[in-house]
């Protein structure tokens, strides 16, 4: 690939914010900080990364660990490069050796993964043979809550399924569930030591580098990456992703289980799989569906027959562009 060249700081993140297009997610940001920056001891180049990251729509806690990540990179390699997105776990801090202590593992590959909304639907999945479903049971009602997670461990006894409960951490833990899945604000409130010497799997969701970092650092089970596409189930405070980014997200945090989440239908999925991500988690896919079980079935051979043509780990996910 052919870069322009630039020296200075302007030249530098437009330049940059050319190359990586395909990373932009939202509006772009157009304000102008590159003399604050240059006052914070950021030296031109990276400067430059900074202004252009935040141009490509990146939420400004993100913005600085790419361009942190960019001047390890470029300290370790004795050179700044336009063109090289930086993917390394090393450049942004983090060790990809065995850790202790740790969540217990779960599979690499958790394949499909239903997230729904009551005990029900969990058994009907559970039956129709899939891998990995979620409960995300929203009441105010803590005996019905108790109920449902119940009935959903009830139901998959005896298949191969593996559930996980999202935020109701305690009563997974009293019920005998799996796993919990925990987004960032419930990571904070919940006592992960407890969640771990429980022996409960752990699932995190992330929506950028900031909180992937945050949640590498509790050594989870796996990793959500998304909203990956435009999704109406929940308000997001980021915008769609978009796959340049997941496959950004899915290099750098290779170690560790992938479940790509948000607005994947049966027609994207061979793209998202291209990421090295081992699991797609869907929602109305499956509960919108005319019927449910055969497209739970059809999803999962799907993702199944990519798989068999992909490398059996997630140490070589495709280009980032």
């Amino acid at each position: 690939m052919n870069t322009p060249k630039a020296t200075t700081t302007e030249g530098i993140a437009r330049a940059l914010a050319q190359t990586h297009a395909g990373m932009l997610a939202g509006e772009p940001r157009t304000d102008d900080l590159s003399t604050q920056d240059r006052a914070a001891g950021w030296d031109v180049e990276h400067a430059g990364v900074l202004q252009a990251c935040r141009r490509l729509s990146f939420l400004e806690h993100d913005a600085q660990c790419v361009a942190q990540a960019w001047r390890r990179q470029s300290q370790r390699t004795g050179q700044f490069s336009i063109s090289h997105w930086p993917t390394d776990p090393q450049d942004f801090g983090l060790s990809t050796g065995p850790r202790n202590p740790a969540f217990a593992a779960c599979p690499r590959r958790l394949g499909l993964y239903a997230v729904l909304p009551d005990a029900q639907w969990v058994g009907r999945m559970a039956q129709a043979g899939v891998q990995t479903l979620q409960l995300r049971f929203k009441s105010e009602d803590p005996d019905a809550i108790r109920q449902q997670v119940r009935l959903a461990v009830q139901a998959v006894r005896g298949t191969d399924s593996l559930l996980f409960i999202n935020d109701h951490w305690q009563i997974a833990i009293e019920e005998g569930a799996y796993g919990v899945h925990l987004g960032q604000e419930d990571m904070q409130d919940a006592p992960l030591e407890q969640l771990r010497l429980a022996g409960l799997r752990l699932g995190l969701s992330t929506h950028g580098y900031a909180e992937m970092l945050r949640a590498d650092a509790a050594s989870p089970s796996y990793l959500a990456l998304g909203a990956i596409f435009p999704t109406t189930l929940k308000r997001m405070a980021t915008a769609p992703q978009g796959l340049s980014r997941l496959n950004a997200y899915a290099a750098l945090m290779r170690h560790h289980p992938l479940v790509a989440i948000g607005g994947i239908d049966e027609e994207r999925i061979p793209s998202v799989m291209q990421s090295g991500v081992g699991s797609i988690a869907v929602v109305r896919a499956i509960t919108g569906a005319s019927h449910p079980e055969q497209t739970a079935k059809g999803l999962k051979h799907l993702i199944e027959n990519l798989q068999k043509t992909e490398p059996p780990s997630q140490n070589a996910p495709k280009s980032i562009l």
